[in-house]
């Protein structure tokens, strides 16, 4: 499953280096707007410690992790919609994301420019919000136009659904709100929102670039923040892209882990980063385990075994019989697959099986 977030915000905010810690690109950093021009594209793998423990129990010829594939896109400025900057380059490469990790520059340096002058994350916020929302306005009314003719001429029952949820984001863009803000009734609704591909109904996680003192507790700068979203559903990170630069660069895992410790972090800011972004689009992992291979597979939250068999390969949805599941735990602590067998805790599902999160799985198809 190809699974791809937008690092997005004003120029000089962080966000090329933040890039380049989370991810395998090298995007130029440096203290002048519009640094970056053309997207730069990267990827990154999941981290995920249960993958290494099975790693450990199965000593496997590979290990594969799953991987989230992370765009750096240019700086955008006021006006964008209307081609300012580099605007319609930056809201056709937003519009290929999955989800945006909205980085917000947090952080007090007279050494390093801002593009309006002074640091206001919230300002920073609204300027892009605004940019985005205009874009969804003409979008929406574009739809709107076409799909109401449909609804009162021909009596289309599906365009006349259409045309009332278009409305109720029309409604929003016009009160300043992203379309994210407009609560679904139903999967239907789901599914028309997911076709509009709206910028502001994607999935959001702000990213507060913070300085090295303020990484752990934020500052108040966060603290603006955290007010201007609490009615949004979004998720705030805090994260110190100076510090995980400095973390990138070393080598050692004992040195990495020693430096977190001083600065009084469990963990650093990108593996935080990865997993929220992960968890921002409702994904989950099933893992596959033998002495060949040990593998994370991605899946959404509530797919059915077929759905899941279908990731590895779509003979294996088409031809599903069953699957033999056991729960990450049993493995750990029976040790092997043999002693799970004995132990009468592997489960064999049907069709209609809901993966859960860590399951190990092994497929049964005919094609």
């Amino acid at each position: 499953m190809s699974l791809k977030c937008g690092i997005v915000g004003l120029p000089n905010v962080g966000k090329s280096t933040l890039f380049n810690c989370v991810s395998s690109g090298k995007a130029q950093s440096a203290n002048f707007p519009f640094c970056t021009i053309e997207p730069n594209l990267g990827s990154t793998n999941v981290p995920d410690k249960r993958l290494e423990v099975l790693a450990d129990m199965c000593k496997p010829k590979s290990v594969v992790p799953a991987t989230v594939d992370i765009v750096d896109i240019a700086g955008l400025v006021k006006g964008a919609s209307k081609g300012e900057g580099l605007g319609n380059q930056f809201l056709a490469n937003i519009r290929e994301t999955d989800a945006i990790l909205h980085v917000l520059r947090c952080f007090d340096d007279d050494n390093v420019v801002h593009v309006d002058g002074n640091v206001n994350p919230v300002r920073d916020k609204e300027v892009i919000d605004t940019e985005l929302q205009i874009k969804d306005l003409e979008t929406v009314e574009a739809r709107l136009a076409k799909t109401q003719k449909q609804a009162q001429t021909g009596g289309d029952k599906e365009a006349k659904k259409l045309v009332a949820l278009l409305l109720r984001y029309k409604e929003a863009l016009l009160q300043g709100k992203n379309c994210r803000s407009v609560e679904l009734l139903n999967e239907e609704e789901e599914n028309l929102a997911h076709d509009l591909f709206l910028l502001t109904n994607k999935p959001v996680l702000y990213v507060c670039n913070v300085d090295d003192a303020s990484a752990v507790n934020g500052n108040r700068h966060v603290d603006a923040v955290r007010e201007a979203v609490k009615n949004e559903n979004a998720q705030i990170l805090v994260i110190s892209a100076k510090t995980e630069s400095e973390i990138a660069e070393m080598e050692n895992y004992e040195d990495r882990q020693m430096f977190l410790e001083e600065m009084g972090l469990e963990e650093s800011g990108v593996v935080r980063l990865i997993q929220s972004a992960y968890s921002l689009l409702g994904l989950q992992t099933f893992f596959t385990a033998g002495s060949d291979e040990c593998r994370a597979w991605t899946i959404h939250k509530g797919d059915k075994a077929p759905k899941a068999a279908g990731v590895i390969h779509s003979d294996f949805e088409k031809g599903f019989i069953r699957a033999e599941v056991i729960k990450y735990e049993d493995y750990v602590t029976l040790g092997s697959e043999s002693a799970v067998r004995a132990a009468g805790k592997l489960g064999i599902e049907g069709k209609e099986y809901v993966v859960q999160d860590g399951d190990i799985m092994h497929f049964l198809f005919n094609v």
